[in-house]
């Protein structure tokens, strides 16, 4: 559902001042968040917003929607390192797109820095055997070919920080940082995943506060990891996460956890719960379950429960995640156990938030499945309610 939830604002404005330059095309003063052009006011204002009814199609849509304020590409997965070592290994590669200013005030300027989209990006790599987590972001502008994203072919990046499409259903990561570099192979197992309602995923009761939203649940991966002790080979798999839209959460929401599970007999699952200041559970959360032959069920908040079983106060935020979850779904006679691979998978950038690997042990039907997957828990260091 990700940053996801049609808000990267936190993510965004924390860090957007640092390069106003973006927009302006040359060094001003460090702004406040009042002069920070799209982002004061009625900052909707002006932007497409996702309607029910709305459709995707492949292959325009994996690119750019720049009538929307937000929108963002995002990539997890758990990778083993090849006999001898067995090294277990997550990484995540997200890269995020914020309009200043919808098409309608967009002006023509000669200087070729100038632009009106923002690029952010967050790379982190779980060393599960050293218990090491490195986690690191950029920013740039859209502008010189700094960042930006294309359909066809496919391609996002962040200076060379990319994803890249090589072949028809394949796509090729890169991220280097220091001694922390990714190098890899993804090929797609099942196409396209809509999310919601065929792909539109209502976030509140307010109109338009919605994405277009859908994944690729299965992607077979293969290729290279490096740290600070040499070069791994690879294989796993992983998720990609495509959504966008003009919205925020609702006044009452304040964060959300995030589940992204690949089973051993080849379904995915992905819940999400929308949490309230009031500590509740919001009624839009939902989640889709996909089935070995790609086929998805769509559930309702009222179809799975979520329970947390452990937590973790980090040592620098002083935030109290969740660290360990049961997970039921009735319908689906499945029952799962999942703990994250190392407790501290604490993005300190911009905005701080959980992000991690994890494992997986349950039932399905009666039969034993085990797995890996990915969790996102937001507005436990800080609400992600708009701060401006």
């Amino acid at each position: 559902m990700k940053r996801r939830i049609g808000l990267v604002s936190g993510l965004f404005l924390l860090g957007l001042a640092v390069a106003l330059g973006i927009y302006l095309a040359k060094p001003p003063a460090t702004p406040t968040a009042s002069q920070l052009p799209g982002l004061s006011g009625e900052t909707a204002s002006g932007f497409a917003r996702v309607q029910p009814g709305q459709r995707l199609s492949f292959p325009e849509d994996h690119g750019p929607h720049l009538d929307y304020q937000t929108e963002w590409w995002y990539y997890t997965g758990n990778l083993k390192a090849l006999s001898p070592s067995q090294r277990h290994f997550g990484y995540q590669l997200t890269f995020f797109r914020r309009a200043l200013l919808p098409a309608a005030e967009r002006t023509s300027r000669a200087s070729r820095w100038a632009a009106d989209q923002i690029y952010l990006a967050h790379f982190a790599l779980t060393d599960v055997r050293a218990e090491r987590y490195h986690a690191f972001e950029r920013f740039a502008r859209g502008a010189v070919d700094l960042a930006g994203a294309q359909s066809q072919p496919y391609r996002v990046w962040l200076e060379d920080w990319h994803a890249q499409e090589t072949t028809d259903g394949a796509t090729r990561l890169q991220a280097r940082q220091g001694t922390i570099a990714i190098d890899l192979h993804l090929a797609d197992a099942k196409g396209p995943v809509l999310q919601g309602l065929d792909g539109y995923s209502q976030k509140g009761p307010d109109p338009g506060n919605a994405s277009m939203y859908y994944s690729l649940t299965r992607l077979a991966i293969s290729g290279a990891v490096t740290t600070e002790e040499g070069s791994f080979q690879v294989t796993g798999l992983g998720w990609m996460d495509h959504e966008f839209s003009t919205s925020a959460l609702s006044p009452e929401q304040i964060g959300w956890d995030w589940f992204a599970l690949q089973l051993s007999d080849t379904s995915e699952l992905m819940v999400f719960h929308i949490r309230r200041a009031d500590g509740s559970v919001d009624p839009f959360s939902s989640g889709t379950f996909v089935a070995p032959d790609g086929r998805p069920t769509r559930l309702g908040r009222e179809d799975f429960v979520l329970a947390v079983t452990d937590t973790w106060r980090s040592p620098r935020s002083e935030a109290v995640y969740p660290s360990g979850w049961t997970l039921d779904v009735p319908q689906l006679d499945l029952s799962l156990r999942i703990r994250p691979y190392l407790r501290d998978q604490e993005l300190n950038v911009s905005y701080t938030y959980w992000e991690g690997a994890v494992g997986i042990e349950g039932e399905r039907a009666g039969q034993s499945v085990q797995g890996s997957g990915y969790v996102e828990l937001t507005g436990y260091a800080a609400s992600m309610q708009r701060q401006f």
